[in-house]
């Protein structure tokens, strides 16, 4: 009998993260706020808690981890199907390519490190929050410029969403710039305090928007797992 092929496009998978990492900060901000963990207050302007403050306590942090998690392993395989979508296929290795899926994947684990530990107590965990949340931004931000450099290169990075996707990353580099300036220049502790906690916010909506318009690029280039059946 003939084989039949199915395909299964692969947008969703990039815009699934994108809102489970949205709705899960913001449910656990909502919560926490509810049962008075934390201040009521805007935070991506107030700064008056971290996202990890927000994500600590009671219902909230429980169901942080149920969301976050599985987005950590999403994360692990939207980059492995990103280098698949990049890498070419008469090369036997392509560096590039390789090097984006490493520190993709190394992202998506110190996102499950983070998300695990979140809510213990101790010098150790407490390292491995810290560490895990600055390799998930950094790995992961290093990782999105080798995704558009190898898009650029393939012809593959379409002219309006390529410029907003840098714009993004340009955004998420100055703010980490912004942090590390701050850190430096501010000596009121709590001023300091809320400042990097607003950066934290809104560096975390400006990597939920690149993920949505990964999905958008892909969902344009018609990118999807071809099936025979």
């Amino acid at each position: 009998m003939p084989e039949s092929i199915r395909s299964t496009p692969l947008w969703p998978l990039p815009l699934s993260i994108a809102l489970l990492f949205l709705g899960a900060v913001h449910l656990a901000w909502w919560l926490s706020m509810q049962q008075g963990h934390i201040p009521a207050c805007v935070p991506y302007w107030d700064g008056c808690t971290s996202i990890s403050r927000a994500a600590r306590h009671g219902l909230g942090n429980s169901l942080f981890r149920l969301a976050v998690l599985p987005c950590a392993l999403l994360h692990g395989l939207n980059w492995w199907l990103a280098r698949a979508w990049l890498r070419r296929p008469e090369r036997a290795r392509d560096v590039v390519a390789d090097a984006m899926l490493v520190l993709g994947a190394l992202s998506a684990l110190a996102l499950a490190i983070y998300t695990t530990f979140l809510g213990t107590e101790g010098e150790i965990y407490r390292f491995l929050r810290r560490y895990g949340v600055v390799v998930y931004f950094g790995f992961g931000f290093l990782a999105q410029l080798l995704f558009l450099r190898l898009a650029r290169r393939e012809g593959k990075l379409m002219a309006g969403i390529g410029s907003a996707m840098l714009a993004i990353c340009v955004a998420m580099l100055a703010l980490g710039l912004g942090n590390v300036i701050a850190s430096l220049v501010l000596t009121d502790a709590v001023l300091k305090d809320h400042l990097e906690n607003a950066l934290e916010w809104q560096l975390g909506l400006l990597l939920v928007a690149w993920f949505v318009l990964q999905a958008v690029l892909w969902k344009r280039a018609r990118f999807a797992m071809v099936i025979a059946r």
